[in-house]
């Protein structure tokens, strides 16, 4: 072991030690001295354009996403290249260390980075992974939402990762935390082609379908951002549900290679598509390992909300084998919101998700995950929004409440929305509701112009600090300005 400097190709001096290295798949990795980066070499020599999509990366595409207002964001969400060196005639980029967060903490997994897989296998989360460390529903929601926002990003700078699956994906359930690794093989179209087709489980069918053919073929398909579209969709169903979205029980060779290859390309079919049951999972006695993940019908996708079932659809139904037709990384940043909004607490303390997504139309009346009954009422807020202050149209958000929830300015204003482009000021919540005298109310905290109409059509003004009463029919204007919405509520008895 010895410490040795790298040329950096901006002329600095990059110190890291010289051991035996951890091996990726086309990098050896070496840690700096403080172990706070490391740097990793490529084994191969690059092309000319391997270096100038690194030279890309650490320059302009760098510059795009970090450069900007909320850039500091950002950092939190990929682990992107910083600087090329050189060294022993090889090329290697500098790359910060991650987050310790990432890194599982004492148990049987101890030190092990938490790489998405630990966490989309239903075998891993029953058997591996220590309670500790398996975090919640929200948990999970939040990080589907971190993910979305990753891709959105990359794809609104014209990029594509080409290789987005759970081996690229750090995760943390405990704080809902994701980082995007691996991101040196980004896509470009017409400029950087994809060094590879993807993580198995991940490419899109497309592809799969037409990987037999030469590469020249005008009807070969290649990674781009459809097929990031389709590995996001599956990442966020395999992250909610703990089984893949598209292996099931049908067969259609029984040579196992031709299964793959037609499982996962033409023939793909979601294994809950309402119209074709046969390829749903089958359970045998020997799959206990795997439940109730892995039961459909005990734990359907449904159970995830309106928002999250229709996106489902139009990824494996619609857009399973149409690319344009499937939801973009906005959508499903969108609806990965408003469904943390629908979301309850189980009663039972040893519920293994803790949270559930309430429906109104169904009126959840015991949690999905382990059967507690859920009883009393559940006060939930259709939201309306209006452009002229007067006039209010239904939006296609709904809130279910819990005692203790917060009210923030996303809630209260259409024209904001929980993202990079937060201030400090609309991270702080104007107000929370709260079950108190057995009555549920909601207590404003900051809110100047927040009104109650009454079913009578009675309008007091509630200021700051005070609460007042939900009733049933009654309607909260949290705000009088033309991007305020009002609230319609609902008690639910369930």
């Amino acid at each position: 072991m010895s410490l040795t400097s790298a040329k950096g190709a901006d002329g600095s001096k990059v110190d890291f030690i010289k051991k035996e290295p951890m091996q990726g798949a086309v990098k050896d990795v070496y840690f700096s001295p403080n172990k706070d980066y490391v740097v990793a070499f490529y084994r191969n020599k690059l092309d000319e354009n391997g270096k100038e999509r690194l030279e890309r990366l650490v320059g302009q595409y760098r510059r795009g996403i970090f450069g900007e207002s909320g850039s500091t964001f950002w950092e939190d969400l990929y682990r992107w290249p910083e600087k090329i060196v050189e060294y022993d005639g090889m090329t290697g980029i500098v790359v910060p260390v991650y987050q310790p967060k990432f890194f599982f903490g004492p148990g049987n997994l101890e030190g092990a980075e938490k790489e998405g897989k630990w966490f989309t296998s239903a075998k891993n989360l029953n058997k591996s992974i220590p309670p500790a460390e398996k975090g919640d529903l929200l948990g999970y929601l939040r990080i589907c939402v971190n993910l979305s926002r990753a891709v959105r990003r990359l794809h609104a700078a014209g990029l594509a990762h080409s290789d987005l699956s759970y081996k690229n994906c750090l995760v943390d359930p405990l704080t809902g935390s994701a980082c995007i690794i691996d991101i040196d093989g980004l896509v470009v179209p017409n400029l950087f082609a994809p060094d590879v087709l993807g993580t198995p489980d991940f490419i899109a069918p497309e592809v799969v379908a037409t990987s037999k053919l030469p590469r020249e073929d005008p009807n070969r398909k290649f990674p781009c951002r459809e097929t990031d579209q389709h590995a996001l969709a599956v990442l966020i169903y395999q992250y909610l549900f703990h089984r893949h979205p598209l292996r099931g029980k049908k067969v259609h060779s029984q040579d196992t290679a031709e299964q793959e290859f037609l499982e996962m390309g033409e023939k793909a079919l979601f294994i809950e598509n309402e119209k074709d049951s046969s390829n749903r999972i089958k359970i045998v006695a020997n799959d206990k390992d795997f439940l109730p993940w892995w039961d459909t019908a005990k734990l359907p996708y449904t159970l995830m909300g309106p928002y999250l079932k229709e996106l489902f659809d139009q990824a494996f139904v619609a857009g399973l084998h149409h690319p344009h037709d499937r939801p973009s990384a906005d959508d499903w940043e969108e609806a990965l919101v408003k469904t943390t909004d629908l979301v309850q607490k189980c009663p039972n303390p040893d519920c293994v998700k803790k949270w559930f997504i309430f429906d109104k139309k169904l009126k959840t009346s015991s949690c999905p995950y382990c059967g507690t009954r859920v009883t009393g009422i559940v006060p939930s807020l259709d939201f309306f929004s209006t452009h002229d202050g007067i006039n209010y149209r239904k939006e296609n958000r709904q809130m279910a409440i819990f005692s203790g929830q917060y009210v923030y300015p996303w809630h209260v204003y259409r024209t904001i929305f929980p993202n990079e482009k937060l201030t400090e000021a609309d991270k702080k919540p104007v107000g929370y509701f709260s079950f108190y005298n057995n009555k549920w109310q909601f207590v404003n905290m900051t809110l100047s112009t927040f009104w109650v109409i009454m079913p009578n059509d009675t309008r007091n003004q509630i200021v700051p600090n005070k609460a007042v009463e939900l009733v049933d029919g009654s309607q909260l204007l949290f705000s009088t300005e033309k991007t305020g919405r009002l609230a319609l509520v609902s008690l639910n008895r369930l």
